[in-house]
């Protein structure tokens, strides 16, 4: 596989190296954000199965809703 040189701005530069793992080249972390598999909607539903999380997302449902009535009241 060849290379190639790419000039960014320092700023871009930062940016890319917090996304950096340990371990990983810039060229796997370039790789892996913008790779094609990347479907934003894959984690969807992944806690699913967890044990009380459906009854803690809608408690915290139930409290937003109360709350922004309660504001809207005044």
């Amino acid at each position: 596989m060849g290379t190639k040189s790419l000039t960014i701005t320092e700023e871009a530069y930062e940016r890319l190296k917090e996304h950096k793992r340990a371990g990983e080249s810039f060229t796997d972390t370039i790789l892996r954000l913008s790779g094609e598999d990347r479907d934003p909607l894959k984690g969807f539903g992944a806690m699913s199965d967890v044990d009380g999380f459906r009854e803690a997302a809608e408690g915290a449902r139930e409290e937003l809703d109360d709350d922004l009535r309660t504001r809207a009241e005044r």
